[in-house]
């Protein structure tokens, strides 16, 4: 059967995907804004182990068409170990559509385009991509590791492999003085990456992280639903993209949005511009509704 060490973790879009721990933790595990591995020390799993994993679910699970490989970083893992686990995959699931996984900054800064494009061909063909930001000063307080040209290079090589991303932008990240800069920042970004996929979270202070610290010594600040929409609407005027899908369905946010950028851009806009002008008459989502 599939072992599963500590709390696991997937994209909203992979809830219907076979989970496949093929490493533990984050090899990189500094963002200040990020729990979900530190009571992991990161390792890259036998690979044996993954095989009879692999064989188990061919058995009691029969068609899988989706696959995610967790934790937090499993493409930092060598590229021979990850054609040997897409090849079992391939062998034991022949509908198998796609499969996906995390992608730090750091995974892509030494995974080669050559062996990106290897690995596509396997099957690999989604990562997901946390940006969090395109400003610099909120980039270096969020401790990604990388500035916001380096994150635009590294980004540029999984789409040169053929790779699609899926990537995320933290609302919020600016606190309020540097808003919409952030969103402006962001757009910027996100302009020069071109991602398949663009969503975005609420940043969310969380226990035994240090921008947990950060907010009990009251350097946060907790944006309120109309702040957030407002930043959000100052991202999507600035967005410039050929054809990439939108969503807002992270359990984070107060307003689920979802379109097609850039046929659907004005139109999430007036629905940004009708809550701030009547935030009365907006269906934000409930405090007690939303969670990480």
């Amino acid at each position: 059967m599939i072992q599963y060490e500590g709390t696991l973790y997937r994209p909203p879009s992979e809830a219907n995907s076979l989970i496949l721990q093929a490493t533990l933790g984050c090899s990189y595990n500094e963002c200040t804004f990020c729990a979900m591995y530190r009571d992991k020390k990161f390792r890259v799993r036998p690979l044996e182990e993954l095989r009879a994993e692999i064989r188990w679910a061919a058995e009691q699970m029969g068609d899988v068409r989706k696959v995610f490989l967790a934790d937090g970083d499993a493409l930092i893992a060598k590229t021979r170990f990850l054609e040997d686990i897409l090849d079992e995959l391939n062998a034991h699931f022949p509908n198998l559509q796609r499969v996906s996984c995390y992608a730090s900054p750091q995974a892509l800064q030494v995974r080669s385009v050559e062996d990106m494009a290897l690995l596509r061909e396997k099957g690999l063909v989604l990562y997901y991509l946390g940006i969090e930001s395109g400003h610099d000063d909120v980039l270096k307080r969020l401790d990604k590791g990388v500035d916001a040209a380096e994150m635009i290079r590294v980004a540029n090589k999984a789409t040169a492999a053929g790779v699609k991303l899926s990537t995320m932008i933290l609302l919020g990240a600016g606190n309020r003085a540097g808003s919409l800069e952030h969103a402006r920042e962001s757009a910027r970004v996100v302009n020069a990456i071109q991602p398949r996929f663009l969503s975005t979270l609420v940043m969310t202070p969380v226990e035994d992280t240090p921008l947990w610290d950060e907010a009990e010594r009251g350097e946060v600040d907790d944006l309120d639903p109309l702040e957030l929409a407002r930043e959000l609407r100052e991202m999507l005027v600035h967005l410039e993209l050929t054809g990439t899908i939108f969503r807002s369905n992270h359990a984070s946010n107060y307003l689920t949005l979802k379109g097609t950028l850039p046929k659907d851009r004005d139109a999430l806009v007036e629905v940004l511009d009708r809550v701030l002008a009547n935030p009365g008459q907006a269906h934000f989502v409930p405090d007690w509704l939303r969670g990480l």
